[in-house]
Formats: C-alpha cells, sequence, structure tokens
C-alpha cells in the first residue's frame, strides 16, 4: 500500500518567466515609439523672438527650417558676425536656393505646394539677413514662409 505524505509547507513556487520575452517587446516597441530624433545640431544660437498671436503648424513633415543666428560657444571659430545654418551645415544667403531645390526634389510633385520653409531667427539677427533670406526665397520661388516665435509678451 501506498503511503500518504505531508505537504512541506514554507516553500514558494519560482516566478513564471513565460511573459518575460512579451514584457521586453512592449517596452521595446513603446521606446521606438515615444522617442524623437533631433533633426538637426544646432551651431548657432536661437533664442527666438515673442509672439502674442501664433498658430501652429500641423503637418510637419512639409517644413524645412532655415536658422540665423550668431555661432554658439563651442563654434566660434566660425566668427561672431550673424550666419545661416542648413539642416548641419552654416551656410550662406547663396546656398539657400540649391537647399530648397534638393527639398522639392526630394518630394513628390503633388506635395511641392504644401512646402513651407520656416525661419527660426534669433531675435538678435540684423534684419539685413532676414531681408537677404526673404529675397533668396523669392527667387527660388518658394513663396509660402513661416516666422518662428515662442508664445509671450513681445512688449516685454
Amino acid at each position: 500500500m501506498s503511503k500518504f505524505k505531508k505537504k512541506k509547507t514554507g516553500g514558494t513556487p519560482g516566478i513564471s518567466t513565460a511573459s518575460l520575452p512579451d514584457i521586453v517587446f512592449m517596452l521595446l516597441f513603446f521606446f521606438m515609439t515615444a522617442t524623437t530624433m533631433k533633426d538637426s545640431d544646432l551651431k548657432i544660437e536661437n533664442r527666438l523672438p515673442k509672439a502674442d498671436q501664433t498658430a501652429k503648424l500641423h503637418k510637419k513633415q512639409y517644413i524645412m527650417y532655415i536658422y540665423a543666428g550668431k555661432p554658439k560657444e563651442g563654434y566660434k571659430s566660425l566668427g561672431s558676425s550673424d550666419r545661416i545654418q542648413l539642416n548641419d551645415k552654416i551656410s550662406t544667403v547663396g546656398d539657400l536656393r540649391n537647399f530648397v531645390l534638393a527639398e522639392r526634389d526630394g518630394r513628390n510633385s503633388e506635395d511641392e505646394k504644401y512646402l513651407t520653409a520656416s525661419l527660426k531667427i534669433d531675435k538678435d539677427v540684423k534684419m539685413g539677413l532676414v531681408q537677404d533670406i526673404k529675397t533668396e526665397l523669392r527667387k527660388v520661388d518658394q513663396l509660402k514662409v513661416n516666422y518662428t516665435t515662442t508664445q509671450g509678451n513681445p512688449v516685454k
């Protein structure tokens, strides 16, 4: 005949690792969707002016950014005068034409009508440089221009 044995007390069952791969993949997908990559590394100062009547642009895939300002501390070899940055490269006003044409070539012909030039210009930049940028954009027939600002009181 068989004997009955008492259950031993005090032991806890081990943790099941069957769902561990699912948890790892959920975390992986979360970080893949939640993180964003920087478009460009700014080599210039970019303290935007304030405005009280602003509107948000909704489709960022149709925006090309043009930065203007003085070089940052780490880039003082570029000089101390106002500079233009297109993507990750310090450029001149003459390079704007090639930049806009390259942006247009990278898009569908149907998307060209939505393409907007967004000017992110430091508040201390001389207006002559801004006028040169606008003139060059007109020559390339890039007439949709946006000025990027921060929300606030422009008088203060």
